[in-house]
């Protein structure tokens, strides 16, 4: 099972471009890591409190980050960015690296999206995935161990048999070791 955003498709240069197209005209320009920073700790707020859709996510994020440079986002532009996840791109290995693991393995997806966003992003990855679970499925986000348990049950395999493979130690690999699974780290930053 992998996580998706972060370690299969480039989240930091989706958030970096959305952010951006709403900043750069008002003269706002941070260094990348400041907005990304912000926009983590933003986004892990909003998950950690009452489940919404991942676009609302995106959109109650795009609006914290902005008023954090005392810039207010109009309606289209905070639409826009929510729904720009099936824009983000994937990093350069990953369609091949899927295609080469399919030729043996099963597959499954685990990640913080809702079902239509990750539809879009899937047909950038051109892979067929055995399993997907996402937030909006499990009505909850990762870190929660609510997710796994919810891959658990469709994969319908002992634990030992299940690999981990994401980027995100935060969402994915606390939560994945504490259950007993075997994780492979995706070091993505920079």
């Amino acid at each position: 099972a992998s996580d998706c955003y972060g370690t299969l498709m480039d989240w930091e240069a989706g958030i970096l471009a959305g952010l951006r197209a709403v900043l750069d005209p008002h003269g706002v320009r941070p260094p990348d890591e400041e907005l990304l920073e912000r926009y983590a700790a933003a986004e892990a707020a909003l998950e950690a409190g009452p489940y919404r859709r991942y676009r609302e996510v995106l959109r109650q994020g795009l609006e914290s980050v902005a008023s954090t440079y005392a810039v207010h986002p109009t309606a289209a532009e905070v639409a826009a960015f929510g729904g720009s996840v099936g824009d983000w791109p994937a990093f350069p290995d990953t369609r091949d690296a899927l295609a080469r693991l399919k030729a043996r393995f099963r597959l499954g997806v685990l990640t913080n999206c809702d079902d239509d966003l990750f539809a879009a992003s899937n047909r950038r990855l051109g892979v067929e995935f055995d399993w997907i679970v996402t937030a909006q499925q499990a009505g909850g986000y990762k870190p929660r161990l609510t997710n796994f348990y919810l891959l658990f049950d469709r994969v319908g395999l002992p634990r030992e048999r299940i690999l981990h493979v994401a980027q995100s130690l935060f969402h994915d690999h606390v939560p994945a070791k504490s259950l007993g699974l075997s994780t492979v780290w995706i070091d993505r930053r920079h």
